[in-house]
């Protein structure tokens, strides 16, 4: 299990510091599928990732779950919520059993007085902003194909992680599409699956699918 030292989030603490907070931190247990909050909750703590996956997603008002974006251990999840005192804006759910550390907001907002720390915060800000700005872009613009694609080249080895059923989920696509979408992949030679693990064949391949918004005729 991952320690705050671990977190480049809390990397500019001094040991005492570090050794203060680590003491103020509950840790909790979950299973894979537990809900951490839920969208609109209001929080009292820092929610940070010392073990597993987790996944955020928004649910719209027919129900749909619409994906944010996945964490891996270690990370903060939520800084903005903490930072600004408001409601959750998505609901977080374990992808895997995991450890999650609960920092309370009291705490937190004293570690704002260090200097380093404050701009470890606003770089981290801006990330998710970065994070947000880039899924506004993949859900408007990339069709479903620039999607896999995309995800592909960035993180194959999450298909030996995840069921497919899930990456679809988190590309907010049909388990159908997915599997549509791979098999033509794997008939033009571009990846190759064995036991779920994917190899990446032609990595020009699925960029042209990235840049080009799609698969040519050919398939």
């Amino acid at each position: 299990m991952f320690k705050l030292k671990d977190i480049p989030l809390f990397s500019s603490l001094d040991d005492k510091q570090l050794t203060q907070l680590q003491s103020d931190v509950h840790i909790h247990q979950y299973d894979k599928g537990s809900i951490v909050f839920y969208e609109g909750d209001q929080s009292e703590y820092l929610y940070i990732l010392l073990e597993g996956d987790v996944r955020l997603y928004k649910t719209s008002p027919k129900g749909k779950q619409i994906h944010m974006h996945n964490f891996l251990a270690p990370a903060a999840i939520a800084i903005s919520v903490a930072c600004e005192k408001i409601p959750f804006p998505a609901t977080c759910e374990l992808l895997t059993d995991g450890y999650i550390g609960l920092l309370p907001l009291e705490k937190f907002d004293v570690c704002l007085n260090n200097v380093d720390f404050s701009s470890a915060m606003v770089k981290a800000l801006g990330q998710r902003m970065q994070l947000v700005s880039n899924l506004l872009h993949k859900e408007t613009v990339y069709s479903s194909e620039a999607k896999i694609a995309d995800i592909l080249n960035s993180n194959p080895s999450i298909f030996k992680r995840l069921k497919n059923t899930e990456i679809a989920g988190m590309l907010n696509i049909t388990p159908e599409t997915l599997s549509r979408v791979l098999t033509k992949l794997k008939k033009e030679n571009i990846i190759r699956i064995d036991s779920h693990e994917v190899t990446i064949m032609n990595t020009d391949a699925l960029q042209k699918i990235i840049h080009t918004n799609g698969i040519e005729s050919k398939f």
